[in-house]
């Protein structure tokens, strides 16, 4: 016998729906964490390079290659990129906080549908 029978389709197709938001909200959670740590990587590239002499030459990775690279430069693209990576971070809190809400209102409907289909089962 399989237990969802008892369950009217509407309610599993929320229940399906739930199962997709928690897995976006994964994803999302996921990659916030991988751009954090990325910021925080290339923060402390850019206190190395404070901390380095003047005259100390700078080089950056390009692909699998290491270039030598003016010292302004590499210190405009580290800035440029926790810049723009902490934009993304900022995009997906957004995305998280609407799905969150979302996943909640949605959560709430099926617990209520379920506690109103079988209220002895509580």
């Amino acid at each position: 016998m399989n237990p969802n029978q008892n369950i009217p389709e509407k309610i599993q197709n929320q229940i399906a729906q739930l199962q997709q938001m928690q897995q976006q909200l994964q994803t999302i959670v996921s990659q916030k964490s991988q751009y954090e740590m990325t910021i925080r990587e290339t923060k402390r590239a850019e206190e190395e390079l404070k901390e380095a002499a003047e005259d100390a030459d700078v080089y950056m990775t390009v692909g699998s290659v290491m270039v030598r690279q003016k010292r302004d430069h590499v210190e405009k693209m580290l800035s440029e990129k926790v810049d723009t990576l902490e934009l993304r971070i900022k995009s997906l809190e957004k995305q998280e906080k609407a799905l969150s809400g979302r996943f909640e209102q949605l959560q709430q409907q099926v617990k209520n549908a379920l506690e109103g289909r079988a209220p002895e089962a509580a």
